[in-house]
């Protein structure tokens, strides 16, 4: 009865080991290709560049493509026209074409790929801008605060009435 019950105990630690064991590492799954990120065509100006087309004001057009939020908590330009980059095209038309258009983001991204839609409709375009990059340069940006939002007419009436005195 030894025999039979040594070789039982033999065998489950052999299978113990077994069922017990790590799973085998598995070799990673080769990662998707990475997208290529975009690479404008358009020159990427630099605070120099900027600072040099901008003493001449009259010439040139600033579009910056960031939203209200990221121009005043970032800071921007003293003068620009605000267009969201998902608006561009749709906005095209109320672009003037008689100015040479420098386009602005925070890092570039954006307004590289405005830059090339621009060109390519036509317009004249300095290059693109990232603004955060420009302050880095040692160029200085305009803080703008956002006003807080006024209260409807009807609500300001009301506080500037006297309150009505109730005979009882």
């Amino acid at each position: 009865m030894k025999k039979p019950m040594n070789l039982l105990l033999l065998l489950m630690m052999l299978t113990s080991s077994f069922a017990f064991a790590a799973p085998a590492a598995k070799e990673p799954a080769p990662a998707a290709p990475a997208a290529d990120a975009y690479k404008p065509k358009s020159t990427q100006l630099h605070r120099a560049d900027f600072d040099a087309l901008i003493a001449s004001p009259e010439k040139i057009l600033v579009i910056d493509l960031r939203r209200p939020d990221e121009v005043s908590s970032i800071g921007g330009f003293p003068v620009y026209l605000s267009v969201q980059a998902d608006q561009l095209e749709k906005s095209l038309s109320s672009i003037p074409k008689d100015r040479t258009i420098v386009t602005v983001s925070n890092h570039g991204g954006r307004s590289g790929k405005a830059a090339d839609v621009l060109a390519s409709n036509g317009f004249t375009v300095a290059g693109y801008l990232g603004a955060q990059f420009y302050e880095q340069e040692g160029g200085k940006l305009t803080k703008v605060a956002i006003p807080a939002p006024k209260e409807p007419a009807s609500k300001e009436k009301e506080k500037a009435k006297p309150a009505a005195k109730h005979k009882h």
